[in-house]
């Protein structure tokens, strides 16, 4: 549909872009540094509440311990007055002093109740500051802490000089305040603390990991825009650390992308013109193998005699250009899977290449006739034309092994869970110096005047269909047999 000019089209797009836009305002990125400041500040106040409590526990036990020594010294002082000797006003003065609503000792053969105020009635909790255990002491801290105002508990504790134990009431507003004034001092301490920690942290990752990290990420973006521009490769930093040595693999692979993309560049530019050449060439080598075609029938014996050799090098020119005009093209097709006959496809293979054989070699198909494939039944047949072909050109340049008459056999068989499919020959074998690119494009070639081709497209439709294609182990002779392994697919 055409786009509406004028201000309709403002009207109707702006429904559509208002949500985007908003969308884009309301999405807050988070920088890395951002969230290590902030994993970080939560990692502090956790170790800090995880401290806090005990410490917190800790300072109400001392508090209370030095109430209960206040306290004693109190019940002695009132203890060796004679009774009734000691004013009220300086009992309370006592209590007050102490902090404590009530005194009282508990001696071996008694218990003296030292001294006492209007007590509350009843008492919000007991504590036992001989028997706690950390876990009691903690949870009772809390209970004060967060309790309510005005809290009345009962605290015993040792007491020295054969007394067993005193006791006091007391109330624990001015306890529970000096808990909090320690704890928002504590908290104001720690969070400044944090901050500082945090910032420090912050600092020393951004110097040395956030910072290199961002020259790698700017230089691979940099780098992304224009690969083959060599200017833009990182310049390692030489630092003795991972990122470090990341800088120097990236330099590394950026030097090779860059140097294959401009290898690359240049092989297509020639590949082009190479294409146009061999297309021009074997059309001009096609009209002179008409012409040489005649020369077999000349009446001239000298002429009739080289006629032969003439059409098959112009066989093999044709040849030559067809192969490289196939392996120029852009990237092999994906196999088209159908359950096929091998013996069919065998035949077939057969029946192609036997006419451009110039002298008499045998073909023999000794697959089974049951024998099925699920495979691309065209580039197959590709596969099998350029092993024979190979074969068949080793046999008429090189001749059989030890004077044999020449042949090429083809079998098949199931073994490992694979379909295996071996052309054998019986020519001289294949030398060692051309095993080690056997399956390279223009450099596997084993004869003089191969292209090398032939085997390369092989491998490449054999691995496209999920198999593998070898040259079994074996010297120099007699003959040489290449093993594809095809997957069963189902078969």
């Amino acid at each position: 549909m055409d786009a509406k000019v004028g201000p309709g089209a403002a009207t109707e797009t702006l429904p559509l872009e208002a949500p985007l836009a908003r969308e884009r305002r309301r999405t807050v990125r988070v920088g890395l540094i951002s969230r290590v400041l902030l994993g970080t500040l939560a990692f502090i106040l956790l170790v800090q509440v995880v401290v806090f409590v005990p410490w917190m526990a800790t300072f109400r036990n001392y508090r209370l311990r030095d109430q209960l020594s206040a306290a004693y010294i109190a019940a002695l002082v009132l203890d060796a007055a004679p009774d009734e000797m000691v004013p009220e006003p300086l009992k309370n003065d006592l209590l007050t002093s102490v902090g404590a609503q009530s005194i009282a000792l508990k001696l071996p053969s008694s218990r003296r109740l030292l001294a006492s105020t209007d007590m509350p009635p009843s008492v919000d909790e007991r504590y036992d500051l001989r028997t706690a255990t950390p876990i009691e002491s903690m949870m009772s801290a809390l209970r004060t802490l967060f309790g309510h105002q005005g809290r009345t508990i009962s605290v015993v504790g040792d007491a020295p000089m054969g007394a067993e134990y005193i006791d006091i009431t007391i109330d624990e507003t001015a306890l529970r305040n000096a808990m909090w004034t320690r704890s928002i001092n504590v908290l104001l301490v720690s969070l400044t603390l944090s901050v500082l920690l945090a910032a420090l942290a912050v600092a020393t990752l951004h110097i040395f990991v956030l910072r290199p990290v961002r020259r790698l990420t700017d230089n691979l973006k940099r780098f992304g825009e224009d690969p083959e521009d060599p200017t833009r490769i990182i310049e390692p930093s030489g630092r003795l650390h991972e990122i470090g040595d990341a800088e120097t693999a990236l330099a590394s692979m950026q030097t090779t992308l860059v140097d294959e993309l401009r290898q690359k560049k240049h092989l297509a530019a020639l590949g082009l013109a190479v294409a146009k050449i061999n297309h021009d060439l074997r059309n001009m080598l096609s009209t002179a193998q008409l012409l040489s075609d005649r020369l077999a029938t000349s009446s001239d014996p000298l002429v009739r005699s080289i006629g032969p050799k003439l059409i098959a090098t112009l066989d093999r020119a044709i040849s030559y250009c067809q192969s490289t005009l196939t392996y120029g093209r852009a990237v092999e097709s994906a196999p088209q899977f159908g359950q096929l006959g091998l013996r069919a496809l065998v035949d077939e293979a057969f029946e192609t290449v036997a006419p451009h054989s110039h002298q008499r070699v045998a073909l023999e198909n000794s697959v089974d006739g049951n024998a099925k494939i699920v495979a691309d039944g065209e580039q197959m047949l590709r596969v099998l034309l350029n092993m024979c072909r190979n074969s068949i050109e080793a046999l008429e340049a090189a001749g059989a092994f030890n004077g044999e008459d020449p042949r090429v056999t083809v079998t098949s068989r199931r073994e490992d869970n694979k379909i295996i499919i071996e052309i054998t020959d019986n020519g001289p074998g294949v030398p060692a110096r051309a095993r080690a690119a056997m399956f390279e494009a223009f450099r596997g070639s084993a004869r003089s005047g191969g292209t090398g081709l032939g085997l390369a497209i092989a491998a490449e439709i054999v691995h496209a269909h999920g198999g593998d294609i070898i040259l079994l182990p074996q010297d120099d002779g007699p003959g040489a047999t290449f093993r594809i392994m095809l997957p069963p697919r189902g078969i």
